[in-house]
């Protein structure tokens, strides 16, 4: 699979980064030479200096031999007219464009309709809401993903020192708490990613990731001990677009919001903008300004501002001041893994919510949805069961999947089954796996095509 990308920031580098250690053919296109010079240091890529609106540049990157376009450029403009390049040029080559104006929401769908050069459209904004949006209806989560329309749940947990089932084997679960225990996936150990046996235990800091059905969602977090706990005052630090977006979202269900913003003008729009939101002028890593507005009665606070380093320092100071909860923005990778060590648990990123939305688009079969977790340890692909795959109709325990895989839940018609040795995938069910990095690959062929190597 060829795959031209646009765009060489930290987005367009970590797709490229992903999608090499996959063994794609990756071709990066970028005007700054300095950025496709330390790309071509650090990946087997091939990189092409130009612009990507250029008809000549899309050509010399082999446009018409790529299978997608990846416009994910920091100009809309630029990552529009790609994708309309590449139409003329290459109509069959699949177009995925990100566009982060909010001008644009009320029109995606007519890309798609009316002006088909465009075959999807990405805007990490919207999808960083919807993430803060699951990490504040799962108690004590520190990941969610969602599948099959919500009904199925992949959750990571903090396991706390205190936790009933921390030093407990997996295959002891069961009998410490009275029922079946749930499905673990994955544990996370001192950043490294474990796919756990029954013999494996379960240690205080691990981050424990588990499939869960939504309706049994709450009994199963309890087994880790987390309790659900309403959120009903936030304040939102940052009265950017990801500001005003979760704000609008949340005055609709009627939380009480306080939104933090440092431009005077910017405070006046948002003003405007929303009907109950309390909006105050200010810097949100002022103490004196936190203590002012009793942030300790905050259930939770969500630091949205441009700068992660603001972000960082607030969401620490409003936790030392008495709030449990905060959800902190980063948008540079390279601080994601310093967050657990510093305390900060919950974290939301537009460039990983950018690149979890493309995933589904890259995947060869029938991929329904994807998100990648703990740094692109893993994946968690929801997809279609094809009839010719010789993944259905045999128990899952005569099944020899590749290292790394695991069937995680079928859905079939309303039914959610969470599969044991003797489960049978049916053809046109809705499988979810997890599936380590090293793994995709494999699992790309089992979706795309029979299975003549089992």
């Amino acid at each position: 699979m060829r795959i031209a990308i646009v765009g060489a920031g930290e987005v367009g580098f970590h797709i490229a980064n992903h999608l090499a250690r996959e063994n794609k053919d990756v071709v990066l296109i970028d005007q700054d030479a300095d950025a496709l010079r330390r790309i071509s240091d650090a990946l087997d890529v091939q990189t092409v200096l130009g612009s990507g609106s250029s008809p000549l540049t899309l050509e010399e990157a082999g446009i018409k031999e790529a299978e997608i376009l990846l416009a994910v450029t920091n100009s809309d403009d630029v990552n529009l007219v790609a994708c309309l390049v590449t139409n003329i040029i290459s109509p069959s080559t699949r177009k995925l464009a990100r566009l982060r104006d909010s001008s644009y929401d009320d029109y995606h769908e007519n890309f798609r309709t009316f002006a088909p050069y465009i075959d999807t459209v990405i805007n990490p904004e919207i999808e960083v809401v919807r993430t803060i949006d699951r990490l504040m209806s799962v108690p004590g989560a520190v990941d969610v993903g969602e599948f099959a329309d919500g009904r199925v749940k992949f959750v990571g947990v903090r396991l706390d020192e205190s936790a009933r089932l921390a030093g407990v084997r997996l295959a002891d679960i069961p009998s410490r708490i009275g029922r079946p225990g749930p499905l673990i996936a994955a544990l996370v150990r001192d950043e490294e990613m474990i796919i756990p046996r029954g013999d494996d235990s379960l240690e205080a800091g691990d981050d424990v990731y588990f499939v869960s059905e939504e309706s049994t969602l709450l009994q199963t977090l309890a087994v880790f001990d987390k309790e659900y706990e309403p959120i009903r005052k936030m304040m939102i630090i940052g009265g950017g677009s990801i500001g005003l977006r979760l704000a609008a979202l949340l005055e609709e269900r009627s939380y009480s919001i306080k939104i933090v913003e440092k431009n005077a003008q910017r405070c006046e729009m948002l003003a405007d903008r929303l009907n109950k939101a309390v909006v105050l002028h200010g810097d949100g890593s002022d103490q004196l300004l936190l203590s002012e507005e009793n942030i300790q009665e905050m259930d939770l606070v969500v630091a949205l501002t441009n700068d992660e380093e603001i972000n960082i320092v607030a969401s620490l100071l409003a936790k030392r001041m008495g709030v449990k909860k905060a959800i902190t923005k980063i948008s540079k990778f390279s601080y994601l893994p310093l967050m657990n060590n510093i305390g900060l648990e919950k974290v939301v990123s537009p460039r990983l919510s950018a690149i979890n939305s493309i995933l589904q688009h890259i995947r060869r079969g029938k991929v329904l949805s994807a998100i990648s977790i703990q740094n692109e340890q893993a994946e968690v692909i929801e997809a279609e069961a094809l009839e010719t795959s010789d993944i259905v109709s045999r128990p899952l325990k005569d099944i020899h999947l590749p290292k790394g895989i695991l069937v995680t839940s079928i859905l079939r018609g309303d039914r959610v089954i969470i599969p044991s040795g003797a489960s049978v995938i049916e053809p046109g069910d809705r499988i979810v796996l997890f599936v380590h990095r090293n793994a995709v690959s494999k699992l790309e062929k089992i979706l795309a095509v029979k299975l003549e190597y089992f």
